[in-house]
């Protein structure tokens, strides 16, 4: 199929209006019609109609210049988070892990080209961008992206890199494709990566895989440390063991509410 051509069941004004929710966010929580369609690619007319039927709906609100989302958009995640119990299985692990090591800790999927926080035990805040469930970030430059990357077969992993914005977001950025599928092979062997202030100047994290009963990489748990406080060696040594015994749990109780599942059906 050509690049950029879609299969015929595609939808593309559903995709359309999807990417006019989409352009609303933390930084931009509210926009004006000019805005929408700047973000979107969308003609004025287009956004237009896109945002009245969404207002009629009731997913957006105006006050006649300025839209903004209303929390019925929750909606439409809802059916997937209160289905997927990873989370719901890995909390109290995340919690118990915090609670010794008394740095923070999330649980991440990987979505597309992106990571997403679906679960996350905060102690203090040690970055720029406040990180709540449903943050993303690029997942080539993120601890629990490397892991997630790095179980994928070598030919996705060059599709992935090939359209990836590989742009140096601080001096440490690996802005080399060849050097990333070098660090990913050894994230692979390994079974853990470390990121050392490439996503943000001061940050350093560690992420381990969390398997499925069949083996299968299905999220990553990370611990993000300030580097002042705490070197490369000393994440290796002090954290990652804590780390992996944390992961280990959660893969334990993984298997247990599987094999709970398939006995009662």
């Amino acid at each position: 199929m050509p690049a950029g051509a879609r299969e015929p069941h595609f939808v593309r004004s559903f995709e359309r209006g999807l990417a006019v929710i989409r352009a609303f966010d933390a930084d931009h929580p509210e926009l004006t019609l000019s805005e929408v369609a700047r973000h979107t690619d969308l003609t004025r007319a287009a956004a237009r109609r896109f945002l009245l039927t969404l207002f009629d709906l009731g997913y957006v609100t105006t006050d006649g210049r300025m839209f903004r989302l209303t929390p019925r958009v929750l909606e439409l995640g809802y059916s997937y988070l209160s289905s997927f119990t990873l989370p719901e299985i890995a909390e109290p692990h995340l919690e118990q892990l915090v609670a010794q090591i008394r740095e923070s800790s999330s649980l991440c999927v990987l979505d597309g080209d992106d990571i997403v926080y679906v679960a996350r035990v905060p102690t203090h805040r040690i970055m720029t961008a406040t990180i709540t469930v449903g943050t993303r970030f690029p997942a080539h430059v993120t601890s629990v992206g490397r892991v997630l990357l790095a179980q994928l077969p070598d030919q996705e992993i060059d599709a992935r890199l090939g359209r990836a914005d590989l742009r140096a977001l601080t001096a440490r950025t690996i802005v080399s494709a060849d050097l990333l599928r070098t660090e990913l092979r050894r994230v692979r062997r390994q079974g853990y990566a470390i990121v050392d202030q490439e996503l943000e100047e001061g940050l350093r994290s560690v992420a381990v895989p969390v398997r499925d009963r069949d083996g299968e990489v299905v999220a990553a748990v990370n611990i993000p440390v300030h580097a002042s406080r705490n070197s490369v060696d000393s994440v290796r040594r002090d954290l990652l063991p804590h780390l992996l015994a944390t992961v280990a749990r959660i893969e334990a109780d993984l298997g247990s509410v599987r094999r709970i599942r398939s006995q009662t059906r």
